[in-house]
């Protein structure tokens, strides 16, 4: 996969406008993060009813049990994650997990598309997977890598990010490596059996919701799982 400047500055720039959106409705307060996921969750649905049209005709409907297993229990469990703790006893005030562990697992998604992207631009050679022809084995395990190894050093430095210990942030570092991957691959999955190169258009140069949040979806059952049965 040849390395473009012009594709990776589009990218980039849409990217930290994204991120600069997405922070804000994620830190401001618990109003914008509710909000911030139902704009989520209602573009995700409207992008996967195009695409189960694309693909079943006028029996698309079909999909609308899958769209709730896929789409609305994320984003449920998601927002469960933000508001742990809260309680009357606790002033409704947000513990530090409620606030870290929606952002971690974001960071780490970002992190790692971002150096499987650039990893996989500049040294990939080894197909990964038929499904997605432009992902490779170097920048998949060098994404996964480097997602790690930053959320270990970023776990570690950041004095709130002390709350939750070191080895709980490599494992969900590594649950979103994994999972994320292969939410990346469900959806690319979809878009091939609907014939279409991005799920919609609202970001330049990275699609629509789906082709943005296919990771988190499938990630996120997985992180809350490993919450709240270990951490």
């Amino acid at each position: 996969m040849a390395f473009n400047l012009q594709t990776f500055k589009t990218r980039t720039l849409t990217a930290v406008l994204f991120a600069a959106f997405m922070l804000l409705g994620l830190l401001w307060n618990p109003w914008s993060f509710l909000l911030l996921f139902i704009v989520i969750h209602f573009g995700c649905w409207y992008e996967l009813l195009k695409l189960a049209k694309k693909i079943y005709g006028e029996k698309y409907l079909v999909c609308c049990l899958f769209g709730l297993i896929y789409i609305s229990l994320p984003v449920l469990m998601m927002i469960d994650l933000r508001f742990r703790g809260m309680s009357p006893a606790t002033g409704w005030v947000l513990n530090d997990q409620g606030k870290l562990i929606p952002c971690g697992i974001i960071f780490s998604i970002w992190i790692n598309d971002t150096m499987a992207y650039i990893v996989g631009s500049l040294i990939g050679r080894t197909p990964f997977s038929k499904i997605s022809p432009k992902k490779t084995w170097e920048g998949t395990i060098g994404g996964a890598v480097l997602c790690v190894a930053t959320m270990a050093v970023l776990g570690y430095t950041i004095p709130i990010a002390r709350s939750i210990a070191v080895p709980h942030w490599i494992a969900i570092a590594s649950i979103c490596a994994i999972f994320g991957t292969a939410g990346d691959l469900l959806e690319s999955k979809l878009k091939r059996m609907a014939n279409v190169k991005d799920s919609g258009t609202f970001m330049p140069g990275h699609g629509g919701f789906l082709d943005r949040f296919d990771s988190m979806l499938l990630t996120i059952p997985f992180v809350w799982l490993y919450v709240n049965l270990i951490l």
